[in-house]
């Protein structure tokens, strides 16, 4: 992705060298997903799988290393493009001006309305404060845990998050919030995969809108990336048998096809996965 000349968002706030202090809840450990499932609603990227066995240090304090000081100054550009692309699009699109997200980078741990965060949780997206959360390290993981290499890939991490925001401003997050309280969990589980590949297929629509900052193979990663985090692979991974019911984000192939839809359309209301009668 050419980024060479991109401005800096100024929506960023950086804890990693604040003690991972700011919002509310508690601090967590290894397995923080599964806590901030249990503490509050919250969107973000499911790891947990490949992370059970994972120790409680990776949660320690630390300084940024170089390679995480490079990956937040690249995620505070990719930040600055969804503001612009999302700025363009709401006009247009949905009549109103866009309001963009706060994006909080921490390192090791931190703390939100939606509970606590560590490394271990993956990027989320806490609607209480309208904030995204991002240990940049996790980008680490995403390439060498997950597979998924690239520049792009990790741009794609980023505007999933924001798209999150994207369907907060539209009102999707609490409209599904509140039909999640009103279902079993199996039908809970359901509608966080239509939420999670309406994120996808905003992304794409993002990727759509910054196609002249695209360098070959850079739709790809996305791809690649989105496979790599669909439940079905992420269970494998972790040697379970995939378990449908349980999915929360949606098949490799479901995202990976809704990103491409976005990208292929630019149109935020070819994004209705609400609405679709098959995913």
């Amino acid at each position: 992705m050419r980024l060479r000349g991109i401005r800096r968002s100024r929506n960023v706030e950086d804890r990693r060298r604040s003690g991972g202090r700011g919002g509310g809840g508690v601090k967590i450990g290894g397995f923080g997903l599964i806590a901030l499932l249990a503490i509050g609603y919250f969107t973000g990227i499911d790891v947990t799988p490949l992370l059970q066995g994972a120790s409680q240090t990776q949660a320690v304090q630390r300084e940024p290393t170089a390679e995480e000081e490079q990956a937040a100054v690249f995620t505070s550009q990719v930040l600055s493009t969804t503001e612009a692309v999302w700025g363009e699009i709401f006009p247009q699109q949905v009549g109103r001006p866009y309001d963009p997200p706060v994006l909080v980078l921490f390192s090791g741990q931190t703390s939100s309305p939606c509970g606590g965060a560590s490394g271990a949780t993956g990027p989320f997206y806490c609607p209480a404060d309208e904030k995204a959360y991002l240990d940049t390290q996790f980008f680490a993981t995403l390439s060498q845990s997950l597979g998924a290499g690239g520049d792009f890939a990790a741009a794609y991490v980023i505007a999933h998050e924001v798209a999150h925001h994207v369907q907060n401003e539209l009102g999707i997050l609490g409209q599904v919030h509140q039909r999640r309280q009103a279902v079993g969990q199996t039908e809970a589980n359901a509608l966080t995969v239509r939420l999670e590949l309406q994120a996808d297929c905003l992304s794409g629509v993002w990727a759509r809108n910054v196609d002249g900052l695209l360098e070959p193979g850079d739709i790809e990663e996305a791809l690649n990336a989105a496979r790599k985090i669909g439940d079905d692979h992420l269970q494998r991974r972790a040697g379970q048998v995939p378990r449908p019911h349980t999915f929360t984000h949606g098949t490799s192939e479901q995202r990976s096809r809704w990103f491409a839809r976005g990208y292929e359309t630019g149109d935020i209301n070819a994004c209705d996965t609400f609405g679709a009668r098959s995913l």
